[in-house]
Order: C-alpha cells, then structure tokens, then sequence
C-alpha cells in the first residue's frame, strides 16, 4: 500500500493532452517559450539542476546546514508557517499560523533532528533491518513526534515588488536559472524548506510556476484547472480562495460528494533532487514532502496575463502584432479571438474583482457572499435612482459590458470560462449588481436571437461550468434581475408621485 502512494500515477479519466510531459534533456529558452509554456500543460525536467552550487552546498547530509547556517548569519528572521494540523498545512487561518523565526534557529532544529534520523538509522542497520531505498525512506526512518509543524514556506531569494522582503537574497547567489528560463522577468525566488515529513494541501497559484528539488524529495499531484468541480475550492471571497476544501488525509464524501472522482483527474509525479516541474498558473497541486527536503520556486507572469496587459495599453496597435502565439494553446486561442476592445474590458472585469477582494474585509465578505435581502432593502432605502441612466452609472460591471457586441461578449465569457472560471465565479457572485444583471442577461437574450438552439445549450452548458454551484449563480443572476426591476419602479412611484415602498420580502 505505502509503494503504491510513493509510486508516479495517471488518473483513468485524465486526458491524454493534460498529461506532463517528460524530459531528460533540458530545452532550449526558444524551445521552452514556443513548445512548452503554451500548451499550459506541466512537464518534469530529470535532473536539470545537475551541476548547481545550491545543489552541491545545500545537501543536509553532506554539510549543507552548516553551510546555509553560516551564508545567511545568525541574526536573520525569517517568516515560518507553524501547522495546527500536524504535518498538513491547509491553506486556511484556522489550521496554521505565520510565525517569525531566526533562520539560524531552524537550521538548528533541522540538525537536531538530522541526528535523530541518523541514530534511527544506525539502529536499524545493527539490528540487520535492511530493504531497498525508496523515496520516502531516504530521508524518513523516522517521524516527528511534535504536534505543532515548522515549515519554510515562500520565504524570499527574489521579489521584484517588495525587495524587502528578500529576507534570504544571499542565496541567490548559489542559484542559477535553468537554461529553458534564460530571459524570464521573474515575479518572486522563494526558498521552502521542510523539517520533518510534511503535505502542503491541494492549491493553485496565479503565476507560471517551477519547482526545483535542491536535496530530498517532493511528490506532487496535479489537476488541470477544469478538475476544479471535483476539489470544492474555497470561497472567492475568503483567505485562501485558490484551496481546496476537501481534507487530504480524510475527505468528507458525504459533503463534497463529486470529490470522490478527484484522484480519476489526477497524475502524481516524483521529484528527486535535481529534478524541476514546470507547474502552469491555475493547475492545482499538493505537494508531500520528505524530511529535510529543500526546494526553490521561480513564478512568472504567464504569456496570457502579460499579453492582456500589453493590449490594454496598446489599444490602438494591430491584435497580430501584439498576440503573436501558439494557437494550439486553448486559453491563448480564447483570448486572441477576442477585439482589442473585448479585451480592455476583460482586463476591467479582472481588476474589479481582483480590487475588490484586496479592498473588502473578512466581516464584508461574508455579508457580500450571503446576498442578505434585509441588507440590501436598507442598502436601497439611502438611495433614490431617477432613471436607468443613473442605475448604469452606479453600476461598474454594467457600465463595462453594455458596449459590448453580444457575440463578442459571449466569446469573451467563454474565455474567463477556459482561462479565468475563479474570476468570473468571483464576478457573478460577488460583483455583479442589480444593474449588471439586468444588463448581462439582456444580453444573453440577444445572443439566444443570433444563435441555434444548439449553441444556446453548448454555451449555458460552458458558461455554468464555472461555477462550483450552478443553481447558486442562477440565483444570484435571478434575484438581482428581480431587484433590478423593483428598483425601476421605485424610482418612478418617487420621482412621480413621492411613494416610498419596500420590496416584498
């Protein structure tokens, strides 16, 4: 049973196109740009990282924690997560904690318990046990005892928007950048690091990512964005929208029902030192990780998101020319079908949902997910709307759409289908007001005129797809056209007759 956890797997339903591809070679940056980013597909590069300082200096049985104790100095704090939940970290507040630590201090707790695996170790080859070395077992004879779990997670080498917080940019200079990433501007380097056996839990990040394995090992399972209904993310609106939240160790079928065909879409894969996985923005991972394992990340802005921003400061140049790309790529595809204008307000619709994440606190939130009735009622009674007009302008995702042809807004939906579904549930369900739903579903009534029945089922069938409850998304569209309708009228019961009515509960 435990062989068959450690061992490379490729879910039965998974298709064959989402499959990572393997390498035994690194690529060229040409050939990584053109062939491999686009298809927004991971691939496992064997043995990449050969030949790194970092590889040779940072091993833990071979000095390496002696070596990165002096590097980084005594004095250095770094920031820890510290689990509530053992040896898994769940992304959300509840289970884990952010801790502040001097880096010299984990080293030290790392050594200790480097002695403890030694000891084990030696004990067992006195007793004459012995078997074939696995992945786990390199590193794992023995587990912690602790309950509560230190991990280094995501503590900066590099962060262009923060410099700040680098607190570990001496290393960097161990690092060299595989060949293949030869010219990438890249986000942020981080350093990850697990004391004791460890499972981060199931997650997806909004930049192109490689992971690197610099000693020990990693297991990664991964899932393409449209494995998304099967994981049950988080709400859009809370700490750790981008986790699952199904448990990794004991998952509550009962609850997430449609969870029981996650490992179906799934493929692990193994990484041992020297070994890197390309990860695409928006594919979901879990990642178990052996004793003393040491990795670093490189994250970069995916050729989509970069492009986006491109056009909507370029408006007024050629789309060929600023979107020149695979078109093999779905998602590349998706957006360069798309006028530069559609686009524009594509990258609008993002950043008000994006905005308003960042802006909203905890206690709004859960107010703003509810769609409490009472609450919007004496929302609406501090206002008074004289006519459609001023409804628009209180509105800003109607004020983005209603240009909007209805066929290049259905093809501009369909892409945040295939490209960004968190967004759009995050739009529909949180953003979108009364206006706004008035807007978009008369547009949808448009789009039914110039479609066959056929393309009207393919495209509702799609456009729901996104959202990890379908009746929750009609509702919201239902009960804001319905609100909408009474705000309408009213404004005109008070313009013309200075009528105030409540709308029925």
């Amino acid at each position: 049973m435990q062989a068959e956890k450690d061992a490379e797997f490729v879910g039965a339903a998974l298709d064959a196109g989402l499959r990572a591809a393997r390498f035994s070679l690194p690529p060229s940056s040409e050939e990584f740009a053109a062939s491999i980013e686009p298809k927004n597909v991971p691939a496992v590069f064997r043995g990449v990282l050969k030949g790194s300082a970092a590889l040779s200096r940072w091993d833990p049985l071979y000095g390496g924690l002696d070596y990165l104790l002096e590097k980084v100095g005594p004095d250095v704090a770094v920031e820890a997560m510290m689990s509530n939940t053992g040896h898994v970290f769940y992304g959300d507040l509840r289970s884990h904690e952010r801790v502040s630590i001097l880096f010299s201090t984990f080293m030290q707790s790392c050594k200790s318990h480097l002695g403890h695996l030694n000891a084990a170790s030696d004990s067992s080859k006195d007793k004459g046990i012995g078997k074939e070395s696995t992945c786990s077992d390199k590193m794992c004879p023995a587990r912690s005892e602790n309950s509560e779990q230190l991990y280094l997670a995501q503590v900066s080498i590099l962060n262009t928007e923060n410099k700040d917080r680098s607190s570990l940019e001496v290393l960097k200079e161990d690092i060299q950048e595989p060949i293949f990433l030869k010219g990438k501007s890249f986000s942020s380097i981080n350093f990850w690091m697990s004391r004791a056996h460890m499972r981060s839990s199931t997650h997806y990040d909004p930049h192109h990512n490689l992971l690197c394995v610099m000693a020990g090992c990693k297991k990664v399972t991964l899932w393409s964005p449209s494995a998304s209904p099967f994981l049950y993310p988080m709400p859009v609106y809370g700490e750790a929208s981008n986790h699952s939240c199904v448990s990794i160790e004991e998952p509550d079928y009962s609850s997430y029902t449609r969870a029981k065909y996650m490992k179906e879409y799934s493929e692990r894969v193994i990484l041992n030192c020297g070994d890197a996985l390309f990860i695409p923005e928006g594919w979901y991972h879990q990642v178990d990780s052996d004793d003393l394992t040491i990795a670093i990340n490189f994250w970069w802005k995916s050729r989509i998101m970069t492009e986006i921003l491109i056009v909507c400061s370029v408006c007024s140049q050629p789309f060929n020319k600023v979107t020149n790309s695979d078109t093999s790529d779905k998602k590349g595809a998706a957006l360069q079908s798309l006028k530069p204008c559609t686009l524009q307000a594509l990258y609008e619709l993002m950043s008000l949902v994006h905005n308003s994440v960042e802006a909203v606190d905890q206690n709004d939130r859960a107010e703003s997910a509810s769609q409490d009735t009472s609450v919007c009622q004496n929302n609406e009674r501090k206002k008074t709307a004289a006519d459609d007009s001023s409804l628009l302008e209180k509105d800003p995702v109607a004020k983005i759409i209603l240009p909007v042809e209805p066929l290049e807004l259905r093809s501009m939906l369909l892409a945040m289908v295939h490209t960004f579904p968190r967004t759009l549930e995050g739009l529909v369900l949180n953003i979108l007001g009364p206006t706004g739903a008035e807007i978009l579903t008369r547009k949808f009534d448009e789009m039914d005129q110039g479609s066959t029945p056929e393309e009207q089922a393919e495209f509702y069938k799609i456009f729901y797809s996104a959202f990890g409850d379908q009746y929750a998304a009609m509702d919201a569209l239902l009960n804001r056209k319905e609100l909408y309708s009474f705000k309408v009228f009213q404004s005109v019961l008070d313009q013309y007759l200075r009528v105030r009515v409540d709308r029925p509960s």
